[in-house]
């Protein structure tokens, strides 16, 4: 994947392409969203038990549906293992669906070759949850942003992009000699955003961009990523678990629980007054200072969530 990098630490292989000159941003239609995802599933198999018992079908996605505009911030929260990450990944290209349909500024991603997917590489890019593994340690800064210029075989001054990159992200240019491990979480994460818009994508991806970093710095990459939506006017899709970091960035959110998307609305009318179980479980396990003052614990908060998340499956 160009500029997409896994959790792991290998290098991707690329493969040959037409040259491009220079990266253009694919504009769709008015009135196009530029995500669309119509009754998406994914099923996973976990490996057999025995020899004559295959292994149990993991649900991971149950016929999630959603759109998002063109220049929206759109946030995804819910529980670990609810499904955010992988549909993230199916937006991204990285995987397939079981069934339905996704397309990206009108085009559709899913049932299509690698090959085919280069107008996706150039329009969306994703930014991984941990810098340090996303980031391979073997390269230098410079060609860490600069590889999704060489991925895509975009011309121009790749030099003066990378630059341009690190001093958008809030970097000294001079940097782009270092390796991942010279600098900080938040400084690697910022590396990873700049990789992320060298080919001037339209769209971005961003998957927990802040919950490996410590909560000193959380703030300023959030305030780092939000100015940098503005300035290239990009549509954000951002998953996140804290319900604090989707409101703060995002205008829409979907809540999603089991693999499914209970709810979805303007953040704050979401956040202030939620209409499903689940969703006002989530709202309140977030502790406040108001909660603090009148002496509400840890275990009122926990309790009350039980209490919420029993009502929401008893409505499923």
């Amino acid at each position: 994947m160009w500029g997409m990098r896994a959790t792991t630490r290998c290098r991707v292989a690329v493969v040959s392409m037409p040259e491009a000159s220079t990266p253009a941003r694919q504009i769709a239609a008015d009135g196009i969203p530029a995500v669309d995802v119509v009754d998406l599933t994914k099923d996973y198999r976990r490996p057999r038990v025995s020899l004559t018992t295959p292994g149990p079908v993991v649900h991971a996605l149950r016929g999630v549906s959603l759109q998002v505009a063109q220049g929206q911030r759109f946030g995804i929260v819910g529980e670990s293992g609810c499904g955010k990450s992988t549909l993230l990944r199916i937006l991204a290209g990285l995987e397939q669906p079981s069934s339905g349909r996704v397309a990206v500024m009108g085009q559709a991603v899913t049932g299509r070759t690698e090959r085919s997917l280069r107008f996706l590489r150039e329009n969306l890019q994703l930014v991984f949850q941990d810098p340090m593994s996303s980031l391979d340690p073997r390269m230098r800064v410079r060609d860490i942003v600069a590889e999704p210029l060489v991925g895509l075989r975009l011309g121009g001054d790749h030099a003066a992009r990378v630059a341009e990159l690190l001093s958008a992200v809030g970097l000294d240019p001079d940097v782009a000699d270092r390796y991942p491990h010279q600098f900080s979480g938040g400084q690697r994460q910022r590396i990873s955003i700049a990789r992320a818009l060298a080919p001037s994508p339209g769209i971005l991806l961003a998957d927990e961009p802040v919950s490996a970093l410590d909560v000193s710095v959380r703030a300023q990459v959030l305030n780092v990523l939000s100015d940098l939506v503005d300035t290239y006017a990009l549509t954000l899709v951002l998953v996140s678990h804290d319900l604090g970091v989707v409101r703060h960035v995002c205008g829409r959110v979907a809540v999603m629980k089991g693999g499914q998307i209970v709810e979805t609305g303007p953040t704050a009318q979401v956040y202030d007054a939620p209409t499903h179980p689940y969703t006002q479980a989530l709202v309140a396990a977030v502790p406040t200072i108001g909660k603090a003052l009148s002496g509400e614990r840890a275990a009122d908060l926990a309790a009350g969530v039980r209490r919420a998340r029993d009502a929401a499956a008893g409505q499923a």
